[in-house]
């Protein structure tokens, strides 16, 4: 959320008396420096004691100038290292369905998969409730990891009747590596009309973090997900885990 805005960088050292608070104007100066791609991700901001002497302030505001950039997501602080610029976070509204690739490309970013497997399940007793079947029948399924430019995302585990597929059969692994999985179901006629997800947030486990490349601890985002054709018939239930540094959810109310 900007505070407002004004064109002015980290080279204007001069501050408005104004109304708006000094930390805010320093801070959105640095925002637009990080914004126009002048401090890149990986990129050390100036610290504290440059902030101070170069805007004539207290500690005390170029703290608070920097704790805002770290709530906003835009920076890291790290003890002995300074104030990292990180890689922007993708973000996804809730009020909508859509594959992984069209939310990638929307935003400028090229989409990748790599399949670990497919496979044959029988269906757990959560997969048969959510894909409306009995538990112990087969099931498809399907382990990927997404990629945002080559920098993995997130990983989804997909499940499926096989029923789904009837029309062209179950999909290769060097299909879903070259393609959307939506893409795949469109051109066999399956549209995906509406669903259910429920969201939560977790510390990815072992596995997980060596697949999105990240150490531990680290916070990813659950996203459970059930997709639907318009008659409501159930296509999918997947399970996602999104790298919560990198990925966030929006909800437009009202």
């Amino acid at each position: 959320m900007t505070l407002y805005s004004f064109d002015m960088s980290w080279n204007d050292a001069k501050l408005d008396e104004g109304p708006i608070p000094l930390w805010s104007q320093i801070a959105e100066r640095l925002r637009a420096d990080i914004d126009s791609g002048r401090f890149k991700p990986g990129d050390t901001l100036p610290g504290e004691t440059e902030i101070n002497l170069h805007f004539g302030v207290s500690r005390s505001t170029s703290r608070a100038a920097l704790d805002y950039l770290e709530t906003e997501g835009l920076i890291k602080r790290r003890s002995g290292r300074g104030s990292i610029v990180v890689e922007p976070r993708v973000e996804r509204p809730l009020n909508r369905i859509s594959s992984f690739s069209e939310d990638m490309r929307s935003r400028g970013l090229q989409p990748g998969y790599r399949t670990r497997w497919i496979k044959i399940v029988p269906a757990s007793q959560v997969v048969a409730a959510e894909l409306q079947m009995l538990p112990g029948e087969p099931v498809v399924e399907i382990d990927r990891t997404m990629f945002a430019d080559d920098r993995p995302l997130a990983t989804s585990i997909t499940y499926m009747k096989p029923s789904i597929f009837e029309k062209s059969g179950i999909p290769t692994v060097e299909e879903l590596d070259a393609s959307s999985l939506y893409d795949r179901l469109r051109r066999d006629g399956i549209v995906i009309d509406t669903g259910d997800e429920r969201i939560e947030g977790a510390l990815a486990d072992a596995t997980t973090a060596r697949i999105l490349e990240v150490k531990q601890p680290a916070v990813v985002l659950i996203c459970h997900r059930t997709s639907r054709m318009p008659d409501r018939r159930p296509v999918e239930y997947v399970v996602l885990h999104y790298l919560a540094e990198r990925y966030s959810f929006h909800v437009k109310l009202g």
